[in-house]
This record gives C-alpha cells, structure tokens and sequence, in this order.
C-alpha cells in the first residue's frame, strides 16, 4: 500500500495511558500522561513529559518524586478528566472517588483502583519545547496481587490496562505471539 508523507508531528501510538500522582507539601494531584515511555531496564527507568503550566509540573519538580498508575478499563472516565481538567480547580481524588493508598517509598499516593503502579525518583529533567520530560528511576512496583499466578507469574494482560491510540481509548487484547516466538524451537511430539 502506498504511504502519504505528512509533516512531522507526534504519531507514535498506541501508548499508555497512564494517572501520574504527585505530592509535595500539602499539595496533591492527578494527571493523564500518555507521553511516557521506558529508558532503561538496568536500573528500571521510565520518562514521562510535561508542559511546564501544568499544576503536576511543580509537584514533581518539587518533590523530585511521582508514581505512574497504569489504569484499567473501569477507569476510562476518570483517566480521560485527569487530563482535561486541572488540579489548581479541583481535587481529582475526592471528585472522582478515588482511593488513596500509602505508597511504599516515595510520598505520592497510589490510586487503589489502578492495577499497577510504579513509584519513581526523578533523576534528570530536560527541556525539550513545550514539553520537559522527567526521567526517573523505578524504586518500587506495586501490583493487584490477583494478577500473580500460583508460581509468582505475573498476568498483566488479565488487567484490562488502558491505552490511547491517537485520540482513542483502547484496552489491551488479542495476543498474537509472545516475546521470542518467531524463534522459537517446536517442540517435539512423543
């Protein structure tokens, strides 16, 4: 099929959605990322850009601190209103019934109803234009322990995670392989 070139723009999808929280003083808040991506597994780190007007911003600047809830399918709604209106206006916990939960090392709360949740210590911020992404080390993961099966693996794909592609909100789905299976050795029938 043949391709029409556009001019550049942000066309990598899908991508997570993903409900940032951050604290610093008295001050929390929940924010939509979907620019967020890994950066490195060793230490495990992630990134995550912000507009620098964003009530997060100074939160996570501040703090040197956020944790990345990956939300489900049942969180639809308020992960789309995280990103549409802004904390200086209202508290998005209260507004939208969610559940905070003690992180384990970092003093952002978790939200309860997210599935998975990664606690990060911001190492690097880089301005980049209208974004500044906040690189971070993964200091803790915290998950649903029904997604844990008996011999500790795990089945995130159980979850139902949310992701938006290009204007979109998805849910994860149909698998259609497996890391390494275009490699992989048949195995013999007996």
């Amino acid at each position: 099929m043949p391709k029409i070139t556009w001019k550049p723009g942000t066309m990598l999808y899908p991508v997570p959605a993903a409900l940032i929280t951050s604290k610093y003083e008295d001050k929390e808040n929940i924010i939509t990322i979907s620019w967020i991506g890994t950066v490195c597994s060793d230490p495990p780190m992630l990134s995550i850009s912000v507009r620098p007007e964003r009530y997060s911003y100074e939160l996570i600047k501040n703090s040197g601190e956020f944790v990345v809830n990956i939300p489900n399918r049942e969180l639809a709604y308020a992960t789309d209103f995280c990103g549409v209106r802004s904390g200086r206006d209202v508290d998005k916990f209260e507004f939208l019934s969610l559940t905070k939960e003690k992180a384990s090392v970092v003093s952002a709360s978790i939200i309860k109803e997210c599935p998975l949740a990664l606690e990060c210590k911001v190492k690097q911020i880089i301005e980049l234009g209208t974004h500044h992404m906040f690189i971070a080390e993964i200091v803790a993961v915290n998950v649903e322990e029904n997604l844990i099966d008996e011999t500790g693996k795990l089945h995130l794909d159980k979850a139902k995670l949310l992701m938006y592609n290009h204007g979109k909100y998805c849910v994860t789905g149909e698998h259609i392989g497996k890391f390494g299976f275009s490699v992989e050795k048949k195995k013999k029938k007996r």
